[in-house]
Order: C-alpha cells, then structure tokens, then sequence
C-alpha cells in the first residue's frame, strides 16, 4: 500500500453498496480529488455503459475501465470508486495494491436488490446494471457476489453498509485510514513476533511477566503450560502470512483441513491458503454457514463426512479460521475424528483472541443446552492476527471487549483501568494498543488455564457473568442474542448478587454498567422473565448436587464461588437486568 501524501482511498465492493456517493464524501472531507471510474470511462469512450457492453463488448469495457483506474491512480491523494467489476483483472488488483488503501464495501445480497429496486423506482425506468439483467436479479446478486468474493480479500478494510447512514461508512473509511497511517509508523509489516509495547502489557500487573512468560526464541507472545501440554501463543498485527511458518516449526507439515464459516472465508481463505503453500503444506478448507446454529452435532457429521472423503490422516491438523463458533465446532471435530488429531486456533474475532481460542474447551450445542456435548483438546498454537479486528462490524467487537472487561474485573484491575481510560476509540485507534491489550486480556486467560486444565479449581473464575449469559442465550434462543451481549447482561446481574449479598458495594455494579456501556454493550434486556432462565440455569455445567454455583466479586480483581445464593435473591438480578 502506497504511503505519504500522493497515497490514494480506493472504494471496491458490488453495485449499490455505496462506493460513488460515499466516496464524493470521504474526499471532501480530506480536501481530495474524487474519481468515479464508470464516469471516466463514460467520459473517454463517449458513450454510455450499456452502449459499450452491447456495441462493443465486455473486454472492451474492461480495458477501458484499467486505463481510467491507472489515471486516477498515477495523479494520487485521490478517492476512487472503482467498479463492480474492477477486481477481476489481476493488473488492477495489482495495481490498487501498489497505490492505494483499498476499502471494501460490503452489504447482503438482499440489500443490494432492494436498492436496486430503489434506483429504478427512482429513475422510473429499468435498473441499468448489464450484468444484472434477467429473470432473476437476486439469484444473479447472490452468484457474481460469490464469485467475486475472494478478489474482494484484496482489501485493507471492510465496511459493512447494510445498516449504516452514508455519514456513518464513511466515518468508518476514514477510521480505517487512520489506522492504516499510524500501523505503518508504528507496526510495520514483519513485526508480528515483537512485543511492541511491553510496557503496556505489564502495566500495573507485572506479575504477567511470570504468568505467562514471553517466549523470546520462537517469537511467541506467551507460552501456555498444562498439566499435559505445553503451546505458544503469537498475538501480533499483520501476522497471518506467517501462519505456515509457524506450523511448520511446530511439526505440522503435511495437509492441512482448515474449517471457516463463510464470512471468514470470504476475507481470508486465501491468504490462508497462500501462507500454507508457501510453508509447504497442502491446504483444504470447509466453509459452513455462519452462526452459532451451525455449531451443532449435525454441523461436525458433515465434516466428519468431508475429512473422510479426502481421506485425512489422524497427524494432520484440523485449523480453525474465525470466531469462537468456529473454534468450538472445528476444536470438537479435531478431538473426536480418528480419535484426535492436531488442532490449530486462528481466532479473527476479539472474543475468540481472548478467550475461545485459548485453554482447549471444544463443543457443540445442543437445543436446550450450550456447549453441552464437548471434550478438552488443547491446540499445537494459537496465532491471532490484531489486524484482522479491523473488518469486523462493531456489535461484533462489542462482544470481544465483553470478555475483556470480564478479565479486568476478575483478574486484572489494571486492564480494567487501562480500558476505562482509553474506551473502545482510544485503542481502536492505535494498533500497537490495541495488539498489547489482546495479549493483555490474553495473558489473564493463559494463567488461569495453565493453573487449571480441566476446568476443576480455579478455571471457574473464567464463568463470570457466564451463568445466567448461557442461560439467556438459551432461553432466548443463539440467534437472537450474541454471547458478548449475553455475558455482559450476566455481569451485571453477578455483580448485583455480589451487591446483595454484601460482598461489594453498590459502585462496582455502577462500574460495571458504565464500562459496559461504553463499550456498546446491553446492560439490560427486554422480555426477560424468571422462569425460563431458572430452568436454563438448572442445565448449567457448573451445577453440583443441583446446586448452582454462582461466580461472584468480592473485590476488583478477586473472585469467589458460591453455591448458596438465596433464589429470591436470583429472581432480583433478574428483575435487575429486565426492561
């Protein structure tokens, strides 16, 4: 990516997702030339668009749409709004890489036919797309998408517009430029093994230092020691090409069967596969759907299916590429097939790089119960590439920082200080805080797990707020509420018990609410009732003799179980959390 002040923004992504109009804003707002490479073909070919694909074809429209894009390209400080098309052809992705920052705007395949349908209503005339023509719009929406979705992954960043005002992506554009300008000062490529900030990962917990110990030789951010195994952990920025290097040096170094829904796909199936093939190692990978409905027994017999079809040998690794979906369902499937095989973690989501990726726990859901059909199966190495975070939408953030503020009000009482002074901006906005953060909020997971395996003593710090979150998830139903926001709701409601019971006063549950607001995550919860989460929390694993035990404060940063907890008591956290 070009850099300095003849650098250019340019906008990729299908019809419709906004790449025109936003891109006229963006470059106001930096004082830039804007480009708009269907207006300069149209401009230089003296005719319009539809006229060239039926007067003189495809390819034609093709090589003119290269000849505007280098123009644009060589004049720099310039927003370009490329085509739809315009990443089919290897030069122009070339090209834009050399050039520029490249954004991708993203929206559904429903969103994108409905604003269709939009533009011609308001045109009062047929929707003018060539390639969209026919029958069945949305049938042909949903195929070029796919087919184009991995020259999309060529982008630096991702917004996705289904749901925002124009102001609002490009406020997101220009955020990810910032990003962009300040990783280049201080992250620059080939860095992911270097502890950038040792300062701010130790700060005011230098016992992180013993914790989890920094690995020096193999460039590891910490190194995880149970009972049975021992594994690094590599949390950097822009560390996923040395994905297969690090494999390699673990001793995987044959096939690889990496497991991906598709949204990560998408994004980096194929700087996955490139960072194998370039260590040597045939990769493969089974894409699912997205969302915690696929992480399922019926999800793993389909991939049970695949790895047999391409006859996987029990010492070849199963990676997870993704969320904690992901983990939990690839993780499981790695423990039982063949009877275990090698498991890799590649978390891209906050909430994975922080806690699911880390400490083994695979599972599958069933429908009345969370993670309830599962095994300990602890991976080789876990790799976290912090760039990854970039392109994900802020609800999904959101839920990544809720067990980050879990860390800091369990563990860590200067994460939690550092997360309160900075807000989800402050770190957003510079890469090496944020990458010293994850590990951070890493680190406290990588202890407890050390010291714990098998979840049998003090693992179960880690379920704080979790009781009544898994309960809420399951009651009411894993589509409708996301973890993170679960979890924070069950915070708050712990903390509150931990009030009534006189453990903490009021001003940690206050604490509690404010953080977690900030951050943009739920506090309370509407259509709440006490029932059907008395029944869910019933089913809770951490339930002994039919007693459920509830992880409490006593103080920030330290932690007590209790199995006592008066149910009226429960029914008021709960009464606390509704709205």
């Amino acid at each position: 990516m070009k850099n300095g002040e003849d650098a250019n923004i340019i906008l990729i992504g299908f019809s419709t997702t906004g790449k025109s109009t936003i891109g006229q804003q963006v470059a106001a707002r930096l004082g830039w030339v804007f480009h708009d490479t269907d207006d300069d073909i149209v401009a230089l070919a003296g005719k319009t668009i539809p006229a060239i694909f039926a007067e003189d074809g495809e390819e034609r429209f093709r090589d003119l749409e290269s000849e505007v894009l280098r123009k644009a390209c060589a004049a720099g400080s310039a927003v370009i709004a490329t085509g739809g098309g315009a990443v089919l052809r290897e030069a122009n992705r070339r090209l834009m890489q050399e050039e520029g920052f490249i954004v991708r705007l993203e929206a559904k395949p429903e969103t994108i036919y409905r604003r269709l349908l939009a533009d011609a209503q308001a045109s009062r005339g047929p929707v003018v797309r060539p390639l969209l023509a026919g029958e069945n719009p949305l049938a042909r929406i949903c195929f070029l998408k796919e087919f184009r979705q991995p020259f999309y992954m060529i982008a630096d960043w991702t917004v996705h517009t289904d749901d925002l005002t124009p102001q609002q992506v490009a406020d997101e554009i220009l955020r990810g430029w910032s990003y962009a300008q300040s990783a280049r000062r201080t992250s620059p490529r080939g860095s992911e093994g270097r502890r950038d900030t040792p300062s701010l990962l130790l700060s005011g917990r230098e016992a992180h230092e013993a914790d989890a110990p920094y690995c020096e030789e193999s460039g590891a951010s910490f190194v995880i020691h149970t009972a049975t195994v021992s594994y690094p952990v590599f949390i950097g920025w822009d560390s996923l090409e040395s994905l297969g290097r690090r494999m390699r040096n673990a001793g995987l170094t044959s096939a690889a069967y990496v497991i991906a829904d598709e949204a990560v796909a998408s994004r980096y199936w194929l700087r996955v596969e490139a960072a194998l093939r370039s260590a040597r190692i045939d990769p493969a990978c089974f894409i699912f759907p997205s969302g915690e409905n696929a992480k399922s027994l019926a999800t793993a017999e389909q991939v049970y299916g695949w790895l047999l079809d391409r006859h996987a040998e029990r010492t070849q690794p199963i990676v997870a590429l993704g969320g904690g979906v992901t983990g939990d369902l690839a993780g499981f499937v790695a423990a039982t097939f063949q009877r275990g095989m090698p498991f890799v973690q590649v978390p891209t989501t906050l909430l994975a790089m922080v806690d699911s990726s880390l400490g083994g726990k695979t599972a599958v859901n069933l429908p009345r119960a969370k993670n309830m059909v599962g095994a300990f199966h602890q991976p080789r190495l876990v790799l976290a590439d912090v760039s990854t975070l970039t392109s994900l939408p802020h609800q999904e953030l959101a839920c990544g920082w809720a067990e980050t503020i879990k860390h800091g009000f369990i563990a860590d009482p200067g994460l939690l200080q550092q997360l309160e002074t900075y807000g989800p901006d402050g770190l957003l906005q510079d890469p090496a805080l944020l990458t010293a953060t994850v590990r951070r909020s890493a680190a406290v997971k990588a202890q407890v797990v050390s010291e714990d395996e098998r979840e049998a003593g003090r693992r179960l710090i880690l379920n704080y707020g979790h009781t009544l979150g898994h309960a809420l998830e399951a009651s009411l139903g894993y589509e409708t509420i996301r973890h993170g926001e679960a979890v924070a709701i069950g915070m708050v409601a712990a903390a509150w018990i931990s009030y009534r019971l006189g453990l903490v006063p009021k001003q940690v549950v206050e604490r509690h609410e404010r953080l977690l607001d900030r951050f943009g995550l739920p506090v309370r919860w509407q259509g709440i009732t006490a029932g059907p989460l008395r029944e869910a929390i019933a089913h809770d694993k951490k339930v002994r003799d039919r007693a459920v035990r509830w992880v409490l404060l006593k103080d920030i940063g330290e932690t007590i179980v209790r199995g006592d907890v008066p149910l009226d008591i429960v029914d008021d956290a709960i009464a606390k959390v509704s709205r």
